[in-house]
């Protein structure tokens, strides 16, 4: 047997007044998934603790079957894998988000989803401005990038800047969570007022506000944490894996977890990704030496972001026809037996725009295995399911049926 998990990062919602008290997931055309439903078991799946943030990385962690308590150290240290940055144990590495804010309010935390040739021009600069032997700006994709500080403590409070869209910067800057974070603090804040005079008049944000986009006029820093220690999937489970997917986040928990990283051209993370070139690195793997494959879809989740219900929507259509359909039917042409899995990792609802505990609604197709009588895949459908709520590790283990 093999295996596949296939995640719509943030596709789960809430009821939203527009949609008749629907979700986009019930709104949505999905004959792939909904077959694919109809002939597997499903349920819902609690991917978050409640003391834990709703966060992309906790809940992808959660659905590999990890306990995220354990080994969760933050958004930094897993995109810094994914980038090939090596991390002493004393260094603190988190995510450097390029934000634009506008008279004083975070307008968004992608600054208008800035190129990563435009981005890399403006961390270049805050590393040439702002950097030392301890400070160091890493360019990553799009807005996203890594930070590190070397010694410095993760005692301290950091706030997604996802969550405070329409908020006064001031009012959420970092802060102390223990004495010893105090230093730290004052220096991340310090480099935040610093970035923002440095970008304000930066040739490529002059360019990006003539031509009437945001412009990437802050960074802001978030999800501090210092390397951890975790078993590979291999050590977990006997599997060979891979990841493939558009995010450094999900490809440096890939790394922890011991999978390769496939890469694909033309996959942005955006509705425009490769989805048909990221379905046929998946079958070409699992069709290869692999056992294992987290193929990971971020589209959705920035949708949610974005609170655009319509763009949500065809993201979602976007993945069933695109990618499911696919995946499908060219599983049922191979020799071996092959494992479907989809999920969301978390709920990212359009009306909120950020990250919630909902559980999300999941299925598992197991050939050979008898269906139970859900049909439909949505949040209320799978309520149903003969699964359950399921949490810890339950989904990897029903999967792989251990």
């Amino acid at each position: 047997m093999k295996y596949i998990i296939i995640l719509g990062d943030g596709m789960s919602d809430r009821p939203i007044k527009s949609l008749g008290g629907r979700t986009p997931l019930m709104v949505a055309e999905t004959p792939s998934i909904d077959s694919l439903c109809a002939r597997g078991i499903c349920g819902k799946f609690a991917t978050v603790p409640p003391e834990l943030a709703p966060g992309s990385a906790v809940a992808n962690l959660s659905v590999l079957g990890y306990d995220a308590a354990e080994v969760f150290q933050g958004r930094g240290v897993l995109e810094a894998a994914s980038m090939g940055v090596e991390l002493e144990s004393t260094d603190l590495a988190m995510r450097c988000n390029l934000i634009c804010v506008e008279d004083g309010v975070i307008k968004n935390h992608s600054a208008g989803h800035i190129s990563t040739e435009e981005s890399h021009k403006l961390i270049y600069s805050l590393q040439q401005e702002l950097g030392s032997e301890s400070i160091i700006f890493h360019p990553g994709i799009s807005y996203r990038h890594l930070f590190v500080l070397k010694n410095g403590s993760d005692s301290v409070s950091c706030t997604p800047p996802h969550d405070v869209p329409g908020t006064a910067f001031s009012q959420v800057m970092v802060t102390a969570a223990k004495p010893e974070g105090e230093e730290t603090a004052a220096v991340l804040n310090r480099l935040i007022i610093r970035s923002q005079e440095i970008l304000k008049n930066h040739p490529v944000n002059l360019k990006r506000i003539e031509e009437g986009r945001d412009p990437a006029n802050s960074v802001w820093f978030w999800s501090p944490g210092y390397k951890p220690r975790m078993k590979t999937l291999f050590e977990l489970y006997g599997l060979k894996g891979a990841v493939i997917s558009a995010v450094d986040l999900v490809k440096g928990l890939g790394v922890y977890a011991g999978l390769d990283v496939i890469e694909v051209e033309g996959a942005t993370g955006l509705y425009d990704t490769n989805y048909e070139g990221k379905a046929q690195a998946a079958i070409d793997a699992l069709k290869g030496d692999y056992d294992f494959v987290y193929l990971h879809v971020e589209a959705t989740d920035e949708a949610g972001h974005e609170g655009d219900v319509d763009l949500k929507i065809k993201t979602i259509e976007y993945l069933d026809r695109r990618i499911v359909k696919f995946i499908m039917e060219e599983t049922e042409k191979m020799e071996e037996d092959v494992a479907i899995g989809i999920t969301p990792d978390h709920g990212t609802p359009c009306d909120l725009r950020t990250h919630v505990h909902d559980p999300v609604p999941f299925l598992i197709y197991l050939p050979g295995n008898k269906p139970d009588d859900v049909m439909l895949y949505d949040e209320v459908s799978t309520d149903s399911g003969s699964l359950g709520i399921i949490r810890g590790d339950a989904f990897m283990r029903i999967l792989l049926n251990r």
